[in-house]
């Protein structure tokens, strides 16, 4: 029987239950006061640019950081005085493959076997059987130096999964890679929460959580500023939208009016020629709006009604959109966590 494998232990529903969690670097917070619930057979998205925390939070949650504050429990046991027992239980892959570029795909997963004290006929068993997982059964024996980006991240993944653990973190584990190679990775990461894991996944990638994610924590600046299910959150900042384009770009001044008036509501005008926007609180006025400028002579072009997006919660909750943000991030507050990270290391 396979030592490694492991099961949750009965705790309630909840895989991850942290509270309060605090990590200070110099000046910088970078986790300030983080809440968090995962249940358990659940992606639980952490939403952020680069910099706001999501790597801290999650070190700290597989033990590899020690809070300055708060508290943590993965399935009952707390990670600063059970931190043995955490480890048993998750595996951890970060933004970067963890392996050794000199040695082959299989020869790496088959030496994180042994380490983690499979034999070594079962070590190979278990290489073979995720490289296939992974597609990447035709490279088992060429060495990592000459894998693409895609394929060392998927690699990585496989190495997290040897242990078979009932919790996984994923560190924006498709960061960098093609829209192909990504869709990929989602794909496999469904296929991890069927066979019963649960995923904590952080990503700045506002398709990848809306995409994958149960339910979704949006952290800025080291704090959770907003928690829910996609469309919880979409509804928080607001009802759908109607986007109308007329015809005629003279007819634009009568348009705007007669959607003020009937819907009831201001609208905008789009940076694009002769489109307005407004929000549609009540769905039964668009017939009336429909019929009036019918009336009222103006053709349309286009006509289109759109949910609000989680680049709009996340520019309504925090100011900035997370694209913007990560870029400006990326090279400063990056670095200052990976140089505190490794002092403390």
């Amino acid at each position: 029987m396979n030592q490694l494998t492991k099961t949750a232990p009965h705790h309630g529903d909840w895989a991850i239950e942290a509270q309060g969690l605090v990590k200070v670097f110099g000046d910088n917070r970078a986790v300030d006061g983080v809440d968090l619930k995962v249940g358990t057979g659940s992606i639980y998205g952490v939403l952020g640019p680069n910099g706001a925390g999501k790597t801290t939070a999650i070190r700290m949650l597989a033990t590899l950081l020690r809070p300055d504050a708060g508290s943590a429990r993965i399935f009952g046991h707390d990670v600063v005085k059970e931190p043995q027992i955490v480890r048993q239980l998750i595996g951890v892959t970060g933004q970067y493959a963890s392996v050794d570029e000199s040695l082959s795909a299989t020869e790496n997963l088959v030496i994180f076997s042994r380490l983690l004290g499979l034999g070594r006929a079962e070590a190979r068993h278990k290489a073979a059987e995720l490289l296939e997982e992974f597609g990447l059964t035709e490279a088992a024996k060429r060495p990592l130096k000459n894998f693409s980006g895609g394929m060392r991240r998927r690699l990585d993944l496989a190495a997290s999964l040897i242990a078979q653990p009932p919790l996984i973190f994923l560190d924006e584990p498709t960061t960098g890679l093609d829209p192909r190679t990504r869709n990929q990775m989602w794909d496999t990461i469904r296929r991890l929460v069927k066979s019963g894991s649960t995923v904590l996944l952080t990503t700045q990638y506002l398709e990848e959580a809306d995409q994958l994610a149960d339910r979704i924590a949006v952290i800025d600046h080291g704090r959770v500023v907003a928690e829910g299910t996609v469309d919880e959150l979409k509804s928080s900042v607001g009802s759908s939208s109607l986007h109308l384009k007329v015809q005629n770009p003279q007819d634009l001044t009568n348009a705007r009016r007669l959607v003020q008036q009937v819907l009831q509501v201001p609208s905008s005008l789009s940076a694009e020629v002769a489109k307005i926007t407004a929000p549609m609180g009540n769905a039964d006025r668009v017939t009336d709006l429909l019929i009036a400028l019918r009336e009222a002579g103006i053709p349309l072009a286009e006509l289109s009604v759109q949910k609000p997006t989680l680049d709009e919660v996340f520019l309504t909750l925090t100011g900035h959109g997370v694209q913007e943000d990560a870029v400006q991030a990326s090279g400063k507050s990056n670095k200052v966590e990976e140089q505190q990270y490794e002092y403390n290391h």
